[in-house]
């Protein structure tokens, strides 16, 4: 998801994308825990959309 993309989703939108990629981070994680899962890297990438998504979450909250 590019920054742009994020910037245009509102703050119900982006608590409910928050949401959901931690609950995909949460299966990833466990999916590389109990055999290794092809791609590790998607694990980062996951966590770092995340920090991203609460970024914007907090700037557009603090706007208001």
């Amino acid at each position: 998801m590019k920054n742009t993309e994020i910037k245009n989703l509102n703050i119900e939108e982006l608590a409910q994308k928050i949401g959901s990629e931690q609950e995909t981070l949460r299966k990833l994680q466990f999916a590389h825990q109990v055999a290794a899962i092809e791609n590790p890297m998607k694990i980062k990438e996951t966590r770092k959309l995340i920090a991203r998504l609460k970024t914007e979450l907090t700037a557009k909250t603090a706007q208001k």
